[in-house]
């Protein structure tokens, strides 16, 4: 039995209706996102409040969940998408844009258990060659942290190591404290 898959462009593919978990597209592909877990989800929302509480304030920067990001021929979804504060897009009115036809200035991805580490890092270097400043992949299950700058250089973090920062917001975090947050007390 064959199956014929008809190719789509990312144009048409924005036109499609939202399915849950969502979709991404990417190299004229659909693939949906992992169904969110415990430990995938807690780290979620621990990062997006952390980074938040300190740059929302001063508005620096905001870090959103799970927000469709469409730039550089994709539609991609970091688990985190940090944004500085002037490139938040927003309507001529003054509120916030529904759609973010660009990229994020700092990606942040948990790998969830039955995730394909390759193709989340590639959705991260995607962001790296198209503007982001940084980039984080989450490793719940080693406990550590790979980081992306620009010109494609990576670092494994572990332990102690303090995480590097997207610039000017005053957060400090070591991968322990980041993982320690998965201990409920």
């Amino acid at each position: 039995m064959t199956t014929i898959v008809k190719s789509i462009t990312l144009e048409e593919f924005l036109q499609l209706p939202e399915t849950k978990p969502a979709a991404e597209f990417i190299n004229g592909k659909i693939s949906q996102k992992p169904m969110l877990q415990g430990e995938h989800s807690l780290l979620q929302v621990a990062l997006c409040e952390a980074i938040n509480r300190t740059a929302k304030p001063q508005k620096i920067a905001h870090a959103f969940p799970e927000l469709r990001c469409v730039f550089g021929g994709v539609a991609i979804i970091p688990d985190i998408s940090v944004f500085r504060w002037e490139r938040i897009p927003r309507e001529p009115s003054g509120r916030i844009a529904n759609r973010f036809e660009t990229y994020p200035d700092w990606a942040i991805e948990i790998l969830s258990p039955d995730q394909s580490s390759g193709k989340v890092l590639h959705n991260l270097l995607h962001c790296s060659q198209n503007g982001t400043e940084l980039g984080w992949l989450i490793f719940p299950e080693e406990a550590n942290i790979l980081t992306i700058f620009p010109n494609q250089r990576v670092q494994m973090l572990t332990g102690t190591d303090q995480l590097p920062i997207l610039r000017n917001i005053e957060l400090t975090l070591t991968v322990e404290q980041v993982f320690s947050w998965l201990t409920l007390e």
